[in-house]
């Protein structure tokens, strides 16, 4: 397996629109609502032959080279025979979505450094502000409400539409393009215009709990993440417990994942999944650490590549899985460039845990389902684990 691999999202809403809702995963907080999700691809470089064989990458082809002779869009046609298909994970992009779907998965995003979610009353309560940020330095703060987004009132949508309003469409809002904010804060209520800007995600955060415990947050696999994982878990204390926090992760780079739970196994198989009908695995790297107490902790937002991860640790019976059941999205895409340079991303296969359960449709059950206060939760099953000595 090489290269880089990019993870699908549901068929687009409107253009731009599915391709924003993508990076959801990565900029915020609470963004569960089983409407998007990264893919499982593997191995670009590898697999693009076997894609080309696939019948259904043939008929988009064939549709966008039909349109392209009659003088007609082909990323429409492609579009229309996706629509058909009734797989809401196969989608297509214009080639400037692709180019920010995959730059997000760098690490970057166009954004003003927002992260929210909603309340149980329906309202948009901002959860993060991100250092350096367009709204960072407006003085927005945490706690502060979002009401409105350039006129639109937010009051009850999905946190996933919250984050396409504030990115605007992707061809049409790069940096500098500037978004109205309606805020509140108390009884104080007042709006603000940010420009988007350029910024990088924090997709891992590693912060030390008072007992030496380490939480170690996983918000999107982007590059380099399996990498920060890695790292984080050689300086936690020795001995001490590790809780590997997946809530809302939507997935990312299979890669990363991969090397995410070589942190965790000393070598070993991570999934299986297929291409075309095509078998194929994901091995560990060897050397990782094996003793250490480890809780992952997951719920409904928990997608893709970190329901791989989690699969793998739990089946392999290395973590103890706590929290509520995952979305349940399996299904490996691969992409396909059309004529005009736009991309097709189509269904090709689905990925297994080590003991063979399949994930898509069925999500993760935890060892142990909890719904409110899960992190506290998790702390007390990590120190019942023990010493690992």
């Amino acid at each position: 397996m090489s290269g880089r691999d990019p993870f699908c999202q549901p068929r687009r809403i409107r253009r731009g629109a599915a391709l924003t809702l993508v990076f959801a995963g990565v900029l915020v907080t609470g963004a569960a609502t089983g409407s998007f999700s990264f893919s499982d691809a593997s191995g670009r470089r590898a697999a693009q032959g076997a894609v080309g064989a696939d019948i259904r990458h043939d008929d988009v082809q064939k549709a966008a080279a039909e349109a392209l002779v009659d003088g007609k869009s082909p990323m429409e046609a492609a579009e229309r025979a996706v629509s058909r298909s009734g797989d809401r994970w196969s989608a297509v992009y214009s080639e400037g979505e692709y180019q920010e779907f995959e730059e997000a998965l760098d690490g970057e995003y166009t954004g003003v450094g927002l992260w929210t979610r909603r309340e149980r009353d329906g309202r948009i309560e901002v959860t993060k502000v991100q250092s350096g940020s367009p709204a960072a330095a407006a003085g927005i703060h945490p706690g502060d409400r979002l009401r409105s987004i350039d006129g639109t009132k937010v009051d009850g949508r999905p946190v996933t539409e919250v984050v396409a309003l504030l990115r605007g469409d992707a061809d049409d809002a790069p940096a500098g393009t500037s978004v109205r904010l309606g805020l509140e804060r108390g009884t104080r209520a007042w709006s603000e215009t940010l420009r988007r800007a350029r910024l990088s995600t924090d997709s891992v955060t590693v912060r030390r709990l008072p007992a030496d415990a380490t939480v170690i947050k996983i918000g999107a696999f982007t590059k380099g993440s399996g990498d920060v994982v890695r790292t984080a878990v050689r300086q936690a204390p020795a001995g001490a417990g590790i809780i590997l926090d997946l809530r809302g992760n939507s997935g990312g780079l299979v890669t990363e994942a991969v090397t995410a739970a070589s942190a965790f196994l000393d070598g070993g198989l991570v999934a299986t999944y297929d291409v075309d009908g095509a078998q194929r695995v994901l091995h560990a790297a060897a050397g990782g650490d094996t003793t250490r107490p480890l809780v992952a902790l997951v719920d409904g937002g928990t997608m893709s590549a970190a329901e791989m991860l989690t699969g793998a640790l739990q089946d392999r019976g290395r973590a103890v899985v706590v929290g509520t059941r995952t979305f349940g999205k399996g299904s490996v895409q691969m992409p396909s460039r059309l004529p005009d340079g736009s991309v097709a991303e189509l269904t090709v296969g689905h990925y297994r845990t080590p003991s063979g359960h399949t994930v898509d449709g069925r999500g993760i059950t935890p060892d142990l389902e909890v719904e409110q206060r899960a992190l506290e939760r998790a702390e007390t099953v990590l120190s019942g684990l023990g010493d690992p000595s």
